[in-house]
């Protein structure tokens, strides 16, 4: 199978990195001093699913460099969807999937007009990492697992090849009958976590263990399964709840990725999270109080230091 990860990030570098490591013809794409640090050295991976070192990663800035493959883990940051995706047109052939492993609940929708209806493909991932140092990803959960499917519904052979290759590389992988509803629970969570965590700068683990953070949190959640029941996803009404619970079982150091970029001066995307619901609940005529606080706690970060 040929892939090309676009970009060699937290998300996109791990899974790239499990599936070069199983024999896969797997291309980076990357930049700056991360490109440069992994032509130098190699990929590094650590983890406790198992540390990794891909020495002979083949990477590049320029998708024009690998063509046309298989699959595209397609896992930029959100405010960059459409430029990467006009960029990655030169991997797209006529029966390549892009998947998209991004945060956030439109990305399928912002790269069909540019990539085609029938190459963009939803996902999902729950795992927690960042890039520790250029070359470096530190994965710190003691899961990395991901879900991909059609929008639509429909069956994909293609798509259902790529998740036995993946499973067989060692990665928790599921093709899904319904990545929109998969979509939507992540993205409680991920509302949840990001909003609790950028907000209070702190891991989760001290946020759950005081009563008044602990409810903030459930609240931010609460908020989304409502505004996703009221645009007809089939979200039970306690998921939130379950949630709750599930929060429970993490790391307490367990942060979001936009704490990660707040701690680093960098952009954050908040417009995509915090600022979505607070949208959507506008439009459904859903009260979302508690993201509204999120949101303008930290609206002057949105672009980071200059």
């Amino acid at each position: 199978m040929r892939v090309a990860v676009m970009a060699a990030g937290a998300v996109g570098g791990y899974f790239g990195a499990r599936l070069a490591a199983a024999g896969h013809e797997v291309s980076f794409i990357a930049r700056g001093a991360h490109l440069d640090a992994i032509r130098r050295n190699g990929l590094r991976v650590e983890s406790p699913l198992g540390n990794l070192n891909i020495r002979d990663a083949k990477v590049t800035a320029d998708p024009s460099e690998v063509g046309a493959v298989d699959i595209v883990l397609f896992a930029v940051k959100l405010w960059d969807t459409e430029v990467a995706a006009k960029a990655a047109l030169p991997l797209v052939g006529a029966t390549t999937r892009v998947v998209t492993f991004q945060n956030g609940v439109d990305s399928v929708e912002r790269l069909q007009p540019i990539l085609g209806a029938d190459h963009a493909v939803g996902g999902t991932t729950h795992m927690a990492s960042v890039i520790a140092a250029p070359g470096v990803i530190a994965h710190t959960s003691e899961f990395a697992r991901m879900r991909c499917g059609h929008v639509e519904g429909h069956a994909d052979p293609i798509l259902a090849s790529f998740v036995e290759d993946a499973r067989s590389a060692g990665i928790e992988a599921t093709l899904s009958d319904d990545i929109n509803l998969d979509r939507w629970k992540k993205f409680t969570f991920l509302v949840g976590l990001s909003g609790a965590t950028g907000m209070m700068r702190s891991p989760l683990g001290p946020i759950l263990a005081d009563a008044d953070t602990r409810a903030f949190f459930l609240a931010l959640m609460r908020e989304v399964v409502a505004l996703g029941r009221a645009g007809g996803v089939r979200l039970a009404a306690d998921f939130a709840q379950d949630q709750l619970a599930f929060a429970d079982t993490t790391p307490p150091g367990f942060k979001a990725s936009l704490l990660h970029d707040l701690e680093r001066g960098n952009r954050i995307e908040l417009d995509w999270l915090a600022g979505t619901v607070v949208a959507l609940g506008r439009a459904r005529n859903v009260p979302t109080p508690a993201n509204a606080a999120v949101y303008a706690a930290l609206k002057l970060h949105r672009q980071g230091q200059s």
